[in-house]
Protein backbone atom coordinates (compact mmCIF):
# COMPACT_ATOMS: atom_id res chain seq x y z
CA UNK A 1 0.00 0.00 0.00
CA UNK A 2 1.44 3.48 -0.71
CA UNK A 3 2.13 5.78 2.42
CA UNK A 4 -0.54 7.99 3.80
CA UNK A 5 -0.98 11.18 1.89
CA UNK A 6 -1.46 14.08 4.66
CA UNK A 7 -4.62 16.19 3.70
CA UNK A 8 -4.01 19.96 3.67
CA UNK A 9 -6.27 22.93 3.47
CA UNK A 10 -5.84 23.15 -0.22
CA UNK A 11 -8.39 19.99 0.02
CA UNK A 12 -10.77 22.14 1.36
CA UNK A 13 -14.33 21.50 0.07
CA UNK A 14 -16.24 24.99 -0.44
CA UNK A 15 -19.95 25.79 -1.35
CA UNK A 16 -23.11 27.78 -0.63
CA UNK A 17 -22.35 28.82 3.12
CA UNK A 18 -20.29 25.72 3.74
CA UNK A 19 -16.70 24.70 4.02
CA UNK A 20 -15.27 21.38 4.73
CA UNK A 21 -11.57 21.17 6.07
CA UNK A 22 -9.96 17.42 6.23
CA UNK A 23 -10.20 15.87 8.86
CA UNK A 24 -8.41 12.72 10.48
CA UNK A 25 -11.24 10.01 9.41
CA UNK A 26 -13.23 10.02 6.16
CA UNK A 27 -16.71 11.79 6.53
CA UNK A 28 -19.64 9.55 5.92
CA UNK A 29 -21.90 10.08 2.54
CA UNK A 30 -25.01 7.83 3.17
CA UNK A 31 -26.85 6.62 0.62
CA UNK A 32 -30.80 6.90 0.05
CA UNK A 33 -31.83 5.06 -3.25
CA UNK A 34 -35.41 5.87 -4.11
CA UNK A 35 -35.58 3.19 -6.63
CA UNK A 36 -36.96 -0.02 -7.64
CA UNK A 37 -33.88 -1.78 -8.84
CA UNK A 38 -30.82 -0.68 -7.19
CA UNK A 39 -28.33 -3.31 -6.95
CA UNK A 40 -28.18 -3.70 -2.99
CA UNK A 41 -31.40 -2.12 -1.99
CA UNK A 42 -33.72 -1.48 -4.93
CA UNK A 43 -36.96 -0.93 -3.71
CA UNK A 44 -36.77 -0.87 -0.09
CA UNK A 45 -36.98 2.61 0.05
CA UNK A 46 -39.01 3.15 -3.08
CA UNK A 47 -41.91 4.97 -1.30
CA UNK A 48 -41.73 8.70 0.25
CA UNK A 49 -42.05 7.41 4.07
CA UNK A 50 -39.64 4.71 3.12
CA UNK A 51 -37.31 6.81 2.42
CA UNK A 52 -37.50 9.96 4.50
CA UNK A 53 -36.96 7.75 7.56
CA UNK A 54 -33.98 5.54 5.84
CA UNK A 55 -32.41 9.19 5.56
CA UNK A 56 -33.48 10.45 9.14
CA UNK A 57 -32.11 7.21 10.87
CA UNK A 58 -28.80 7.74 8.39
CA UNK A 59 -28.32 10.90 10.12
CA UNK A 60 -29.05 9.68 13.56
CA UNK A 61 -26.33 7.39 12.83
CA UNK A 62 -23.56 10.17 11.96
CA UNK A 63 -24.02 10.66 8.21
CA UNK A 64 -22.54 13.69 6.86
CA UNK A 65 -24.24 13.76 3.95
CA UNK A 66 -27.61 12.30 2.34
CA UNK A 67 -27.55 11.27 -1.13
CA UNK A 68 -30.81 10.52 -3.07
CA UNK A 69 -30.96 8.73 -6.32
CA UNK A 70 -33.79 8.37 -8.47
CA UNK A 71 -31.99 6.32 -11.24
CA UNK A 72 -30.12 3.18 -10.70
CA UNK A 73 -26.58 3.22 -12.63
CA UNK A 74 -26.25 -0.27 -11.89
CA UNK A 75 -24.35 -2.54 -14.57
CA UNK A 76 -26.98 -3.20 -17.22
CA UNK A 77 -29.73 -0.36 -16.07
CA UNK A 78 -31.91 1.47 -18.40
CA UNK A 79 -32.12 5.14 -18.29
CA UNK A 80 -34.83 6.16 -16.17
CA UNK A 81 -36.84 9.33 -18.03
CA UNK A 82 -36.16 12.91 -16.32
CA UNK A 83 -39.68 13.78 -15.28
CA UNK A 84 -39.91 9.83 -13.58
CA UNK A 85 -36.46 10.54 -11.49
CA UNK A 86 -37.42 13.92 -10.27
CA UNK A 87 -40.99 12.88 -9.51
CA UNK A 88 -38.87 9.94 -7.48
CA UNK A 89 -36.36 12.32 -5.56
CA UNK A 90 -38.15 15.89 -5.07
CA UNK A 91 -40.78 15.10 -2.53
CA UNK A 92 -37.85 13.16 -0.32
CA UNK A 93 -35.97 16.08 -0.96
CA UNK A 94 -37.91 18.18 0.24
CA UNK A 95 -39.34 16.22 3.35
CA UNK A 96 -35.35 15.79 4.47
CA UNK A 97 -34.55 19.28 3.85
CA UNK A 98 -37.71 20.11 6.63
CA UNK A 99 -36.80 17.63 9.36
CA UNK A 100 -32.76 17.41 9.13
CA UNK A 101 -30.07 19.99 9.40
CA UNK A 102 -27.71 17.06 7.44
CA UNK A 103 -27.09 19.03 4.13
CA UNK A 104 -28.83 16.70 1.35
CA UNK A 105 -26.96 15.54 -1.83
CA UNK A 106 -28.80 14.14 -5.49
CA UNK A 107 -27.44 11.80 -7.33
CA UNK A 108 -28.13 12.57 -10.99
CA UNK A 109 -26.69 12.97 -14.37
CA UNK A 110 -29.64 14.47 -15.54
CA UNK A 111 -29.62 18.32 -15.42
CA UNK A 112 -33.43 19.03 -14.95
CA UNK A 113 -33.29 16.74 -12.32
CA UNK A 114 -30.45 18.12 -10.89
CA UNK A 115 -32.05 21.98 -11.03
CA UNK A 116 -34.87 20.99 -9.42
CA UNK A 117 -33.16 19.22 -6.55
CA UNK A 118 -31.25 22.37 -5.66
CA UNK A 119 -34.86 24.54 -5.46
CA UNK A 120 -36.02 21.82 -3.58
CA UNK A 121 -32.98 22.11 -0.60
CA UNK A 122 -30.08 19.84 -2.17
CA UNK A 123 -26.96 21.52 -1.65
CA UNK A 124 -24.55 19.10 -3.59
CA UNK A 125 -24.51 17.31 -6.92
CA UNK A 126 -22.87 14.23 -7.66
CA UNK A 127 -23.17 13.20 -11.28
CA UNK A 128 -21.96 9.49 -12.32
CA UNK A 129 -21.03 10.86 -15.65
CA UNK A 130 -19.13 13.82 -14.41
CA UNK A 131 -21.35 16.22 -16.55
CA UNK A 132 -20.93 14.38 -19.23
CA UNK A 133 -23.98 13.07 -19.61
CA UNK A 134 -26.56 16.57 -19.93
CA UNK A 135 -24.85 19.16 -22.26
CA UNK A 136 -26.67 21.45 -19.54
CA UNK A 137 -25.41 19.88 -16.45
CA UNK A 138 -22.30 22.41 -16.27
CA UNK A 139 -24.64 25.48 -16.45
CA UNK A 140 -26.81 24.48 -13.62
CA UNK A 141 -23.69 24.14 -11.57
CA UNK A 142 -22.18 27.58 -12.80
CA UNK A 143 -25.82 28.40 -12.05
CA UNK A 144 -25.99 28.09 -8.67
CA UNK A 145 -23.41 27.44 -5.22
CA UNK A 146 -23.90 24.05 -4.85
CA UNK A 147 -20.93 21.22 -4.45
CA UNK A 148 -20.27 19.04 -7.23
CA UNK A 149 -18.81 15.53 -7.10
CA UNK A 150 -17.55 14.73 -10.10
CA UNK A 151 -17.54 10.40 -10.74
CA UNK A 152 -15.34 8.83 -13.25
CA UNK A 153 -17.61 6.09 -15.76
CA UNK A 154 -16.08 4.62 -18.62
CA UNK A 155 -19.44 3.79 -21.00
CA UNK A 156 -22.56 3.73 -19.81
CA UNK A 157 -24.73 1.39 -17.43
CA UNK A 158 -25.56 -0.19 -20.57
CA UNK A 159 -21.82 -0.79 -21.51
CA UNK A 160 -19.36 -0.04 -19.21
CA UNK A 161 -18.84 -3.62 -17.87
CA UNK A 162 -18.68 -4.93 -21.25
CA UNK A 163 -14.61 -6.04 -21.54
CA UNK A 164 -13.36 -2.94 -19.81
CA UNK A 165 -9.90 -2.24 -20.58
CA UNK A 166 -6.59 0.17 -19.22
CA UNK A 167 -3.65 0.55 -20.00
CA UNK A 168 -2.97 1.97 -16.58
CA UNK A 169 -6.16 2.47 -14.81
CA UNK A 170 -4.89 4.80 -11.68
CA UNK A 171 -3.53 6.77 -14.62
CA UNK A 172 -6.33 7.30 -17.05
CA UNK A 173 -9.03 7.50 -14.05
CA UNK A 174 -6.57 10.16 -12.44
CA UNK A 175 -6.14 11.97 -15.96
CA UNK A 176 -9.96 11.59 -16.91
CA UNK A 177 -10.80 13.31 -13.48
CA UNK A 178 -8.74 16.37 -13.67
CA UNK A 179 -9.47 17.24 -16.92
CA UNK A 180 -13.41 17.36 -15.71
CA UNK A 181 -12.13 19.61 -13.48
CA UNK A 182 -10.59 21.53 -16.09
CA UNK A 183 -14.22 21.76 -17.84
CA UNK A 184 -15.70 22.73 -14.80
CA UNK A 185 -12.99 25.51 -14.51
CA UNK A 186 -13.30 26.42 -17.97
CA UNK A 187 -16.69 26.55 -17.51
CA UNK A 188 -16.64 29.54 -14.87
CA UNK A 189 -17.08 26.81 -11.98
CA UNK A 190 -14.80 27.07 -9.20
CA UNK A 191 -12.87 23.85 -8.45
CA UNK A 192 -13.22 24.33 -4.61
CA UNK A 193 -16.38 23.04 -4.79
CA UNK A 194 -15.83 19.83 -6.40
CA UNK A 195 -15.00 16.50 -4.69
CA UNK A 196 -13.77 13.48 -7.36
CA UNK A 197 -14.79 9.98 -7.26
CA UNK A 198 -12.39 7.44 -8.82
CA UNK A 199 -15.74 5.14 -9.83
CA UNK A 200 -15.88 2.05 -8.57
CA UNK A 201 -17.34 -1.11 -10.60
CA UNK A 202 -18.07 1.68 -13.41
CA UNK A 203 -16.29 0.78 -15.83
CA UNK A 204 -13.47 -1.59 -14.24
CA UNK A 205 -13.30 -5.44 -13.46
CA UNK A 206 -12.51 -6.33 -9.76
CA UNK A 207 -8.70 -5.94 -10.36
CA UNK A 208 -9.05 -2.38 -11.58
CA UNK A 209 -10.64 -1.67 -8.75
CA UNK A 210 -8.10 -2.82 -6.30
CA UNK A 211 -5.86 -1.39 -8.02
CA UNK A 212 -7.62 2.40 -8.03
CA UNK A 213 -8.45 1.72 -4.11
CA UNK A 214 -4.74 1.08 -3.29
CA UNK A 215 -3.16 4.36 -5.41
CA UNK A 216 -5.45 6.68 -3.54
CA UNK A 217 -2.08 8.85 -3.62
CA UNK A 218 -2.71 9.05 -7.03
CA UNK A 219 -6.18 11.35 -6.55
CA UNK A 220 -4.85 13.24 -3.93
CA UNK A 221 -2.33 15.03 -6.75
CA UNK A 222 -5.89 16.11 -8.38
CA UNK A 223 -5.31 18.35 -4.70
CA UNK A 224 -9.47 18.28 -4.90
CA UNK A 225 -10.85 15.77 -1.64
CA UNK A 226 -11.28 11.63 -2.62
CA UNK A 227 -14.92 10.47 -2.28
CA UNK A 228 -15.11 6.55 -2.63
CA UNK A 229 -18.25 4.82 -3.00
CA UNK A 230 -16.85 0.67 -2.86
CA UNK A 231 -19.79 -0.21 -0.38
CA UNK A 232 -21.08 -3.68 -1.21
CA UNK A 233 -20.27 -3.81 -4.40
CA UNK A 234 -19.62 -6.73 -6.85
CA UNK A 235 -15.50 -6.52 -6.64
CA UNK A 236 -15.79 -7.86 -2.77
CA UNK A 237 -17.75 -10.83 -4.28
CA UNK A 238 -14.83 -11.05 -6.28
CA UNK A 239 -12.47 -11.02 -3.45
CA UNK A 240 -14.65 -12.61 -0.36
CA UNK A 241 -17.04 -14.33 -2.63
CA UNK A 242 -19.98 -12.87 -0.55
CA UNK A 243 -22.99 -11.86 -2.40
CA UNK A 244 -24.43 -8.68 -1.90
CA UNK A 245 -26.29 -8.97 1.92
CA UNK A 246 -23.06 -10.26 2.76
CA UNK A 247 -20.48 -7.82 2.05
CA UNK A 248 -20.93 -5.38 5.36
CA UNK A 249 -17.47 -7.20 7.05
CA UNK A 250 -15.91 -6.61 3.27
CA UNK A 251 -17.13 -3.24 3.36
CA UNK A 252 -15.25 -2.16 6.78
CA UNK A 253 -12.13 -3.43 5.74
CA UNK A 254 -12.13 -1.32 2.60
CA UNK A 255 -12.97 1.79 4.50
CA UNK A 256 -10.36 1.09 6.83
CA UNK A 257 -8.10 0.90 4.58
CA UNK A 258 -9.28 3.62 2.53
CA UNK A 259 -9.34 5.67 5.47
CA UNK A 260 -5.31 4.74 6.13
CA UNK A 261 -4.76 6.16 2.70
CA UNK A 262 -6.66 9.36 4.04
CA UNK A 263 -9.49 9.25 1.31
CA UNK A 264 -11.98 12.43 2.33
CA UNK A 265 -15.51 11.03 1.89
CA UNK A 266 -16.71 7.27 1.67
CA UNK A 267 -20.25 6.62 -0.14
CA UNK A 268 -21.92 3.71 2.14
CA UNK A 269 -24.68 2.46 3.28
CA UNK A 270 -24.38 1.03 6.53
CA UNK A 271 -23.54 4.33 7.74
CA UNK A 272 -23.16 3.44 11.96
CA UNK A 273 -21.46 0.34 11.13
CA UNK A 274 -18.64 2.26 9.30
CA UNK A 275 -18.59 4.99 11.50
CA UNK A 276 -18.20 2.63 14.74
CA UNK A 277 -14.97 0.74 12.71
CA UNK A 278 -13.39 3.92 11.71
CA UNK A 279 -13.90 5.48 14.95
CA UNK A 280 -12.28 1.87 16.66
CA UNK A 281 -9.53 1.87 14.58
CA UNK A 282 -8.80 5.59 15.06
CA UNK A 283 -8.98 4.90 18.77
CA UNK A 284 -5.94 2.37 18.62
CA UNK A 285 -3.29 4.63 16.10
CA UNK A 286 -1.23 7.30 17.34
CA UNK A 287 -1.89 10.12 17.90
CA UNK A 288 -5.18 12.27 19.52
CA UNK A 289 -8.12 10.76 18.27
CA UNK A 290 -10.81 12.18 15.57
CA UNK A 291 -12.80 15.17 16.71
CA UNK A 292 -16.66 14.55 16.89
CA UNK A 293 -16.77 17.55 15.36
CA UNK A 294 -17.38 17.33 11.14
CA UNK A 295 -18.29 20.27 9.49
CA UNK A 296 -17.71 24.06 9.82
CA UNK A 297 -20.39 26.02 8.78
Amino acid sequence: MPPAVPNTVAHAWTFQDRTWLPERLPRLMGIINVTPDSFSDGGLFATVDAAVEHGLRLAAEGADLLDVGGESTRPGALPVPPAEEAARVLPVLRRLASQTKVPISVDTRNAAVARAALEAGAAVVNDVSAGTHDPHMLDVWRQSACGIVLMHMRGTPQTMQVDPRYDDVVREVASSLAARVAACAAAGIDPGRIVVDPGIGFGKTAAHNVELLRNIAALHKLGRPVLVGHSRKRFLFELLGRQTDERLAGTIGVSVALAMQRVDWLRVHDVAAVRDALRAWDALRPGEPASPESCAE
